[in-house]
């Protein structure tokens, strides 16, 4: 693990996005809230925010960072058959919370992907990037 003992605690964000896109029936199921494993959205933004409080378990090299707030939001694309997933992470620490964003939107992608594969094998999950973070040696970061 890289040493971040001489580092200044400060404020950090990280916010990260994905997306899942589906058959258009499936999004429909889950708009109805008609598939057979329940609630969809809702269990996939449980499973994002738990994805960001155990990244330090999952991923060999990170940090175990004091979580401040951890906000998963997903919404239906019903014009282009997706949910788009969003993260923010917001932490006071010595190293970032870029990881536990991107790890939030990855758990809540394949949560959607768990709870429909029943009815559809052929979602494809993508996009998954930083969108910006703030604090920390490196500054701001944006996506342009």
């Amino acid at each position: 693990m890289v040493d971040v003992s001489g580092k200044e605690e400060s404020r950090r964000i990280a916010v990260a996005s994905g997306e899942i896109l589906m058959h258009e029936k499936t999004l429909e199921l889950i708009k109805k809230n008609q598939i057979a494993k329940g609630d969809v959205l809702a269990v996939a933004r449980l499973a994002g925010i738990q994805g960001a409080k155990r990244t330090f378990e999952l991923i060999p090299l990170c940090h175990q960072i004091r979580l401040d707030v951890v906000n998963v939001d997903l919404e239906m694309d019903e014009q282009n058959h997706k949910v788009l997933a969003r993260s923010q992470v917001i932490c006071t620490d010595r190293t970032g919370a870029e990881m536990e964003a991107l790890v939030a939107v990855s758990l809540a992608l394949l949560t959607v992907y768990d709870m429909c594969k029943a009815v559809d094998k052929d979602m494809v999950m993508g996009e998954v990037k930083l969108l910006q973070k703030s604090g920390g040696r490196s500054g701001e970061y944006g996506r342009e």
